[in-house]
């Protein structure tokens, strides 16, 4: 179900629903077409926008003050890390345990039901993974897939021990941290991987997240031009000698890590002051709800078997 808080004369609406965990949405260069921000407005859910300084007259042209966090720094050629790590220590400084960070170019959230993906409210999506992660003791980074990484007849409701992208919801108390300038997301997940942690990508929820490259502003502007991709690459496998190499993926230069993950066996470990019959037997109150005018006949049959 789709639910719309619009913005009234330039204020948030304050029925929007909070997440248990604060989302810090960073954006730099997309004032106008910070994509993220727009679908989380649009769904009514709570979250900041975090931008440098120098942009902030820009965001204000679209977005209220009260949803902008501004950085105390600006333009320090490190790209997204020190904004990431911000959010971080703003997260805990808050008392929270975990928190969101989201890039500014996903689109909308979907749902994958009966092998369709299916555009849902994204505080449905924010909630299960909440919940499901609090139930273990050493879940370091978690979120949600890409859409194009879920093929509609995929049967696993999430990937144990691999990347994350993108829509991470992170541990505030595991002592590793954001660094480098460029895969940062891939470099995260290596580290807690490598200190025994555990991240878990989702399938049930994924993101419909613009393709690199494909817009203005964010590290297309400030780290991919040029030969930005192959310095990337090249950066993390550095970093990472023996794990990660190099390959051409998709007509350019591309990270791979060596045996797609599988190195890496490390356990789920379940809280054990939590009762696990209870959350075995809970049903989420997920309904599906018709609200534009549907083409597909398999959605039409869909909708028609669950009514």
């Amino acid at each position: 179900m789709r639910l719309i808080f619009p913005i009234i004369d330039g204020e948030v609406n304050h029925n929007t629903m909070t997440t248990k965990y604060p989302i810090y949405v960073i954006s730099k260069g997309r004032h106008d077409c910070c994509l993220t921000a727009d679908f989380l407005l649009k769904d009514g859910v709570d979250f900041h926008i975090v931008i440098e300084p120098q942009e902030l007259e820009l965001y204000l042209q679209k977005y209220p003050r009260e949803l902008i966090y501004v950085l105390p720094f600006s333009n320090l050629g490190q790209g997204s890390i020190p904004a990431r790590n911000w959010c971080w220590e703003h997260a805990k400084e808050q008392g929270h345990k975990r928190h969101w960070i989201i890039d500014d170019n996903i689109r909308q959230i979907r749902r994958l039901y009966k092998g369709k993906r299916i555009v849902c409210n994204s505080k449905i999506a924010f909630d299960v993974v909440e919940e499901f992660v609090d139930r273990y003791e050493n879940i370091a980074v978690s979120g949600l897939n890409y859409t194009f990484f879920v093929m509609p007849t995929l049967k696993h409701p999430f990937f144990l021990n691999t990347h994350v992208y993108s829509c991470l919801l992170i541990d505030n108390n595991i002592p590793q941290r954001w660094r480098g300038r460029y895969n940062e997301d891939t470099d995260l997940c290596l580290q807690v991987l490598s200190a025994g942690y555990c991240t878990v990508a989702f399938n049930t929820f994924m993101t419909d997240k613009m393709a690199t490259m494909t817009m203005k502003g964010g590290n297309a502007t400030e780290l991919y031009k040029g030969d930005g991709r192959l310095k990337m690459s090249r950066s993390l496998e550095r970093v990472w000698p023996g794990v990660v190499e190099t390959d051409r993926r998709f007509g350019r230069p591309q990270h791979k890590v060596k045996n797609e993950w599988q190195k890496f066996d490390n356990e789920l470990i379940r809280r054990t002051d939590i009762d696990w019959n209870e959350i075995e037997n809970k049903k989420w109150d997920i309904k599906l709800t018709a609200v534009d005018e549907i083409k597909s006949n398999r959605l039409k049959n869909l909708l028609d078997d669950i009514n």
